[in-house]
């Protein structure tokens, strides 16, 4: 394993080192991000592509984020050297990204390798300099925030991570649902209820923000949005390798594509029967159906063996956002890169085998691919590995939770399962 983990390592290096050297001439969204903030700065609507210079492309964040990301583009710095400066953040990334049961250099290790090379996320935000490494920076903050040690009784740790996520939310709203999964920490109800109240009202500021502050700005936004701009880009018609687009192309393959209900209803099915319904019963079986059973309060059996297994109580908050993500009606490209951060808080605590697997599929197959030039990451090939990698995280323990490893490689001790 220790060999895999170094031979992965050599070859995300070497992706890397390719993306660095690559043509300068991409980078098109942080040169749109900062052309709508110098617009913005010198009075003109920045929803307006005829404003922006340069690009053909729209701005789709809130009016706040305009005076926000100021002075990230100030001296059009970030924009010459995105690339050293991405680099540095993703590795940043994921050196804050908290370990669930182990936490040693060897899991160090992994989460780097998976942050910078799973999913081909993060080749995605050096391709096109989304500020979604923003995104992924203040993910990995509030996930090294709100899971912390079972022993730490301080809520205002917990608080401060609620409050970020929510903010994370708020750059992209499609990730809202994402902060359901907060209702799984090992904690009280009402803390919990609490975190998740902070969550949505953080994600909701900066909404009211842009309302009451930049109120013509936020009407642009909207019509920017929908695509109400005759002439120019509309970022919610963009094609993306989400579960909603492929409901989309099956309606479209029996000529059912334009009734909406019928595509509303496709997408539903394929999101429970891909994502939403292997979560539950792998929950189900972890927790321990017979539990429930005369139960008056399955739901506070429920939070009762959250909070007395708190490992495995993470580690399911963890795999729900990570698949509440993946159920997102728009999930770009450079969006799995924050995907890749969720799994790689998983993938310390999974059995040798297993683990194996996950970065054979997650990491090497479409990193080799890409460095081979092969055409791996149009379509739908980032969701199928994201989809394969879920379904292997998944929890096979069939009460008491996740059985805690040896060193990689080493046998299992007597008596346990893996």
């Amino acid at each position: 394993m220790t060999r895999l983990i170094l031979a992965l390592a050599i070859l995300v290096a070497t992706a890397v080192a390719i993306d660095l050297g690559m043509d300068e001439t991409f980078g098109w969204d942080a040169r749109v991000n900062c052309a709508a903030v110098d617009a913005h700065s010198e009075g003109l609507d920045p929803y307006f592509v005829k404003n922006l210079k340069d690009t053909k492309l729209s701005y789709p964040y809130l009016p706040v984020t305009l005076d926000a990301f100021r002075p990230l583009c100030a001296g059009g710095f970030l924009v010459e050297h995105y690339k050293p400066i991405y680099l540095v953040l993703a590795l940043l990334c994921a050196l804050l990204l908290p370990g669930l049961g182990r936490s040693g250099l060897q899991d160090v290790a992994l989460r780097v390798v998976f942050a910078l090379g799973g999913l081909l996320g993060f080749e995605w935000i050096m391709a096109t300099g989304n500020f979604a490494i923003l995104s992924g920076l203040l993910t990995a903050a509030s996930l090294a925030l709100l899971l912390r040690p079972a022993q730490s009784a301080s809520l205002v740790p917990q608080l401060a991570g609620a409050a970020v996520l929510g903010l994370v939310t708020s750059f992209k709203l499609v990730f809202f649902p994402v902060l359901a999964a907060l209702y799984f920490l090992p904690q009280p109800r009402r803390r919990k209820l609490l975190l998740i109240a902070v969550a949505a009202a953080m994600f909701a500021l900066p909404i009211l923000v842009s309302l009451v502050f930049y109120p013509e700005l936020s009407k642009s936004w909207l019509s920017a949005i929908f695509g109400q701009i005759p002439g120019q880009h509309a970022p919610g018609n963009e094609v993306n390798p989400s579960l909603l687009f492929l409901s989309l192309t099956l309606a479209d393959r029996v000529g059912l594509a334009g009734s909406k209900p019928i595509v509303a209803v496709l997408y539903g099915l394929i999101a429970i029967a891909l994502v939403l319904a292997p979560l539950a019963i792998a929950v189900w079986r972890t927790v321990g159906a017979q539990r429930f059973f005369g139960k008056a309060a399955p739901l506070r059996a429920l939070d009762d063996w959250l909070i007395n297994h708190p490992d495995a109580a993470m580690r399911i908050t963890v795999l729900t956002m990570y698949a509440l993500y993946l159920c997102a009606p728009r999930v770009k490209e450079y969006a799995f890169f924050e995907v890749a951060l969720y799994a790689a808080v998983l993938i310390a605590s999974l059995p040798a085998a297993t683990m194996a697997a996950v970065l054979t599929i997650g990491v090497a197959i479409p990193t080799l691919a890409s460095v081979m030039g092969v055409a791996f990451m149009g379509g739908f090939g980032q969701l199928t590995i994201a989809l394969i990698c879920f379904w292997l995280l998944l929890p096979r323990q069939a009460s008491e939770g996740v059985v805690p490893r040896g060193p990689i490689g080493a046998r299992p001790v007597a008596g346990c399962r893996g």
